[in-house]
């Protein structure tokens, strides 16, 4: 049986990680929804998002972008795991 502590859900992974790009560039106050598109509402430039790919690759083991999808929406990112 997994241990419960190590078993983290992809979502809270996702929207963790984005909330601290954002705290990284000084943007905290920023709301991280399902809705919120990744580049227009939060702002994540091509960097950020390389990063979030990568962190993904590493906690998860594969991410949408390496396939070439690329999510427009927090909610998108989180049913490609889904799925």
């Amino acid at each position: 049986m997994p241990d419960a502590e190590t078993t983290v859900p992809v979502e809270t992974i996702i929207r963790d990680t984005i909330r601290r790009l954002l705290d990284q560039r000084g943007a905290s106050g920023i709301e991280v929804q399902s809705e919120s598109t990744l580049t227009a509402d939060l702002g994540l430039d091509s960097l950020e998002l390389a990063e979030l790919s990568a962190v993904l690759e590493d906690e998860v083991g594969h991410d949408p972008f390496s396939e070439g999808i690329v999510p427009a929406t927090v909610a998108e990112l989180v049913a490609y795991y889904d799925r």
